[in-house]
Parts: C-alpha cells; sequence; structure tokens
C-alpha cells in the first residue's frame, strides 16, 4: 500500500504536466486538484511511516544486469525524506493556487494571457514531480536523474517570460548548476567502478583518500545547485522568473535539492571524515558572510530575498557538517531548518508577489505605506521576516537554535566560534530585514504604493496558510528530525 501510495504521488503530478499541455488555457483547475492530491499523499505517507523506513526496489535497468543484480530504481522513505516531501509537495500546492490569481492579465508587472497556462503548469507540475522523485530516491543513480529534471524545469521557469533578460537569467542558472551536475556524475562513477553499486551507504566502502575526493565533488556539486560560494551567482539573476516560481525555487525546490544532497549523504550510516566536515562548514560560513554582505545594495526586493535564501542554504550546510562533526543536534538541525526556512522564505516571497502584481514593481525605493491598503500583506511579510530571522516562537528560532547547541557540543574553539559568528549575522540580519519592512509597509503612501483594491482570494489564502506554516512548521518538523540518528 505504501509503495503503491508512493508511485502514485510521483506520477501524480506528471500526469498533471502532461494533461497542462492538452487543457492549455483550462488548465489551473486541473493543476491545483492535481497538486492538492499530491500533498494529502504526502502527508498520508509521512504518517504512515512515521518512526519507521519503508524500502520498495521496483526496476532493473535492463543493460545493468548482470552488473548490478538488484533493482536500481525504487522507493525510499525515511523521516529525512519525508521532511523534504512535507516542504516541495505542500509548498507546490501554494505555488499553483497562487500562480492561478498571478498569471493574469491582471497583473500589473507582467500580465500574462491565458494562452501561456499549458507550457506553465506543465513545467510546474513537472518540477512538483521531480522533486517527489528526488525526496524518495534510494540510491545515487535515482537522485541524480531527477536531480538532472528539477535542473531542465528550473530553466524553462525561469526564462518563462521569453524576455532578453529572463533567457540570459535561465541560461546562466542552467550552466552554473549543471556544472555541478558534471561533478556529481563523475562521483556516481567512481563510486560504482569501486564498488559496482549506486547506492548512498556504500560510499563507506571506499578507501579513504578516494572517499574525500568523491565527498568533494559531491560538496561541489551542492555548492552549484544550493548556490553556495563562489557559485551563487545565478541565483539572484533568476528573479527574472515569475515570482510564484522564484517562491517555490527558493523555498522548496531546486535549491534545497542541494542541501538535501548532503543532508542524504551525511546521514548514510558511515563517518564522513573530519576534513569534509571543516571544509562544509568553513565555506558554509563564507557564504553567509558574502551574502549578507550584499543586503544592503538591494533595491529589487526579489534580489535581497534572494541573497537571504543564499544564507539560509549556508544554515543547513553548516548544521550538517557540524553533524559530520559529531553532534547529532547539530544535524537535526540543520535538516529542521529545511523546513522552517521553506515556509518562511516562501511567505515573504509570496508577499513579494503580491506587491508587484498590485503596484507593478519591487523596487524597494519606490514603495512605501502598502500597510494601509494592504494590512494582511503586511502582517505576512512581517510573520516571514520575524519567523526567517529567527525570533521566537517562529519557525526558524527553533532550527537555529538546534544548530547553534549542536555547534556548543562540538570539541575546541570551532563551536564557540561558530556561535559568536551566527548570532552575530542574525542580529544584523535581523534589523535590516525589519528596516526594509518597515519602509515597504509603513509611512505615507508613495504614488506607485496607491493600491486600488486588494489582492485576490487566492493570493490572501496562501499567505494566512503560510503565515500559519511559520508557526507550526517546527512542530511538524521536530519529530521527523527527532527519529535522525536513531
Amino acid at each position: 500500500m505504501i509503495g503503491s501510495v508512493a508511485i502514485l504521488m510521483l506520477i501524480l503530478p506528471a500526469a498533471g504536466a502532461l494533461l497542462s499541455v492538452v487543457l492549455k488555457t483550462r488548465a489551473r483547475p486541473a493543476a491545483v486538484v492535481t497538486a492538492a492530491i499530491a500533498t494529502g499523499l504526502a502527508v498520508w505517507l509521512t504518517l504512515s511511516t512515521y518512526g519507521a523506513s519503508y524500502t520498495r526496489m521496483l526496476w532493473h535497468i535492463p543493460w545493468l544486469r548482470g552488473i548490478v543484480d538488484v533493482p536500481v530504481l525504487g522507493i525510499f522513505i525515511d523521516p529525512l525524506a519525508s521532511v523534504m516531501l512535507l516542504v516541495a509537495v505542500p509548498i507546490g500546492l501554494l505555488t499553483v493556487l497562487f500562480s492561478t490569481a498571478y498569471l493574469t492579465d491582471e497583473n500589473k508587472e507582467h500580465p500574462v494571457n491565458n494562452e501561456q497556462y499549458g507550457r506553465y503548469y506543465f513545467w510546474l507540475l513537472l518540477f512538483i514531480a521531480s522533486m517527489v522523485g528526488l525526496a524518495v530516491a534510494p540510491n545515487f543513480l535515482q537522485f541524480f536523474v531527477f536531480w538532472e529534471l528539477t535542473t531542465l524545469c528550473s530553466w524553462a521557469l525561469i526564462s518563462f517570460y521569453q524576455s532578453e533578460r529572463s533567457l540570459r537569467a535561465g541560461f546562466k542558472a542552467l550552466l552554473m548548476t549543471h556544472v555541478g551536475s558534471g561533478f556529481f556524475l563523475l562521483a556516481i562513477l567512481i563510486l560504482f567502478a569501486r564498488t559496482s553499486s549506486f547506492d548512498f551507504s556504500a560510499l563507506g566502502m571506499l578507501p579513504d583518500g578516494l572517499k574525500s575526493a568523491v565527498l568533494v565533488l559531491l560538496l561541489i556539486a551542492a555548492w552549484a545547485k544550493a548556490a553556495q560560494v563562489p557559485l551563487q551567482t545565478w541565483l539572484p539573476d533568476a528573479m527574472e522568473a515569475p515570482t510564484p516560481i522564484s517562491a517555490y525555487l527558493h523555498a522548496a525546490a531546486m535549491v534545497k535539492a542541494g542541501v538535501y544532497l548532503m543532508a542524504r549523504t551525511v546521514s548514510s550510516g558511515w563517518g564522513i571524515p573530519p576534513k569534509i566536515s571543516l571544509l562544509m562548514a568553513g565555506m558554509a560560513l563564507l557564504t553567509i558572510l558574502v551574502a549578507l554582505s550584499f543586503y544592503f545594495v538591494q533595491d529589487d526586493l526579489k534580489r535581497l530575498l534572494a541573497y537571504s535564501t543564499i544564507a539560509h542554504l549556508g544554515y543547513v550546510l553548516l548544521g550538517i557538517a557540524i553533524g559530520g562533526l559529531g553532534s547529532t543536534l547539530g544535524f537535526r538541525g540543520g535538516v529542521l531548518h529545511i523546513i522552517c526556512h521553506g515556509y518562511s522564505k516562501a511567505t515573504l516571497f509570496f508577499c513579494a508577489g503580491v506587491i508587484s502584481y498590485v503596484t507593478g514593481t519591487r523596487s524597494i525605493s519606490s514603495l512605501r505605506g502598502l500597510a494601509r491598503s494592504m494590512p494582511l500583506t503586511a502582517a505576512a511579510f512581517f510573520i516571514g521576516v520575524l519567523s526567517v530571522t529567527g525570533v521566537p516562537p517562529l519557525a526558524c528560532f527553533w532550527s537555529k537554535f538546534m544548530i547553534l547547541s549542536g555547534a556548543m557540543r562540538l570539541s575546541g574553539p570551532i563551536g564557540p566560534f561558530i556561535v559568536i559568528f551566527i548570532l552575530s549575522e542574525t542580529l544584523i540580519s535581523f534589523g535590516w530585514m525589519l528596516y526594509i519592512a518597515q519602509k515597504i509597509f509603513l509611512g505615507a503612501p508613495l504614488t506607485a504604493a496607491q493600491v486600488p483594491a486588494d489582492p485576490p482570494l487566492a493570493m490572501n489564502a496562501t499567505l494566512i496558510i503560510l503565515m500559519i506554516g511559520c508557526v507550526a512548521a517546527p512542530f511538524v518538523g521536530m519529530p521527523l528530525v527527532q527519529l535522525i540518528g536513531r
């Protein structure tokens, strides 16, 4: 039963994507229903497999018979996969729901006619299916197949408007993330050549030197996908995508696939070399610092949120690295940050979408006093800011607390250094993000901020659900992450 439901959860969005191409202008209702059913299945699977792992291998690859004697493609669900599913699928549903109101000819920033619905919902639903396949992958080979599909979907959706800037941004994202894919493929080739296996646990069978080399290759792949220094420049440019797609990219999909790769690799039952953990932690701290430095020169609200995402993905990798150094609590905090940051950042991006929809701009300098005409959006944005910067009792406080507590359990000076660094970044980030929120929503309205009407119901409903998510995410994620490492 569990295996059948998992397969259905994977197939359903893909089938919905094909149906969208057929329905074209009438694709919206089918897309919402498809995503809603997939979300229900994800929740059911999480509840059904809670406290246990489920594996079902389904298919051989014919040309590997005699080399690999077990099925290669299948389903693997454990607490880590459940966390990823509860990010990728529900936020995918909210992205579809928000898009039904955002992608219309009433959008002041980017009017869209219904002739483009088929293409948009095809790629979005295929994106959701790809994330499901990646989340439940039982080995590196299947992971890589769906990893590449997310790259393809992100390229198509970033380029959706087909303007010169969006096409350039889509190509840049495709090129830079595909560089990471090359390193990922090389790691798989080395692993298979030496062990005749694609399993995550097969890394433990490699000699120490080769194991470290493969881990570095995987880490480079994760850096490219998760927009970490020095491969971070594609993500701010990807803000040329429709805002619902930006929200999904940042909160639940493409970039989260990169950190999920390292979480899956590190949690596979063998010890990661300390020098690799230190490399991961060092680059995560560098990424957080570089991203923070770009906050202060951004006038585009979405680009500001993009740099915030880069920093928070650094938080996830920092938590995973702390886990690799021996602190299970830090690792659990890093995984919890995937879901806590996902719902917090989705809230902020969808607020940015509402703002650009009704005002026609996302320029921070052109916006003032929006709270008077958009009180729900203002409330959601402030809650998102407080949540993402780690103000208790909202979502990211709990994941950051676990990461820092895990760091304090490390021996030597590295733990206190991480704590001081992250607390400093948190205070600066909190101050700046709150300043931007006040600048946009409080004070006397500027001309550009004169809003004639409330946003559509679908947008408001999405914001209300996400505000609840900013509170509920740790309550959902905490029981799952506590099972990791037992």
